[in-house]
């Protein structure tokens, strides 16, 4: 089935109204017709599923059947802060870790960052960051849609470690600690702890250079190893992102 996020105030009483290129995509991709049925959310605190009542191109209203239960979200709340990568490899991150589970996601810039960063397309490139997220959070049946951040500098990400009660910090030099090793301490405190935030730090092509991990370390991240292979960009934090769920039991582990 379906599922559309709609903004809080078209989420009515007994009804919701669908617009734009969501409306368009009831009424030319699904051909949807009077009585169909779609979930929708206001990514907030409420969902439902609701049966389509008036069907128009740009503007549809589906009548609310019964509310659901907003059971999609991790207990734990993942974010991945990514070095911009090369190409379109951050649209390819946004949109797996949003079906894994991550909560949001914080590009940065960091010495070895290849990708020159314009700051005057800046507005479209979120744009189009955040359709992809919406997408693939509906595709995946999450509740919410995943924030993400302007991008930040090096110093800026570094200020940010503040607001988290775990940084893992993913640098392939690392030859002791693994991701596991931080982890496990941490796993079955968060069962009863109300919303754990963790950020997961992964570094762009060329890898983080020693002076950024040491800083990394110094700001209160706990640098991660994630096994004896290297792994691209565009998977650690894909990779980091499934062995903490598991770890935390939210893919069947603890």
């Amino acid at each position: 089935m379906q599922r559309y996020f709609i903004p809080a105030e078209q989420f009515l009483e007994d009804h919701v109204i669908v617009t734009g290129e969501d409306a368009r995509h009831i009424a030319k991709v699904m051909r949807g017709r009077s009585g169909d049925k779609i979930i929708v959310s206001d990514g907030v605190s409420r969902e439902a599923l609701a049966a389509l009542d008036t069907i128009e191109q740009d503007h549809v209203k589906a009548t609310i059947i019964e509310p659901l239960e907003m059971t999609s979200e991790p207990h734990v709340q993942i974010t991945i802060a990514q070095s911009l990568p090369k190409g379109d490899k951050m649209e390819t991150v946004m949109q797996k870790c949003t079906e894994i589970g991550a909560t949001g996601f914080v590009p940065f810039l960091s010495e070895r960052t290849v990708v020159q960063y314009d700051a005057k397309k800046e507005g479209k490139r979120l744009e189009r960051w955040r359709k992809i997220v919406k997408e693939a959070a509906e595709q995946s049946h999450r509740n919410r849609i995943p924030e993400i951040s302007t991008p930040l500098t090096w110093k800026e990400l570094l200020a940010s470690f503040a607001g988290y009660d775990l940084i893992c910090y993913c640098y392939e030099k690392e030859q002791g600690r693994q991701l596991r090793d931080v982890i496990q301490p941490f796993a079955g405190q968060w069962v009863s702890t109300d919303k754990p935030r963790v950020l997961v730090v992964v570094g762009p092509e060329g890898g983080f250079t020693e002076a950024e991990s040491l800083e990394a370390e110094q700001a209160g991240a706990q640098s991660t190893g994630l096994g004896r292979r290297i792994l691209r960009a565009e998977t650690a934090g894909m990779v980091a992102l499934a062995c903490i769920l598991y770890e935390t039991g939210e893919m069947g582990g603890v």
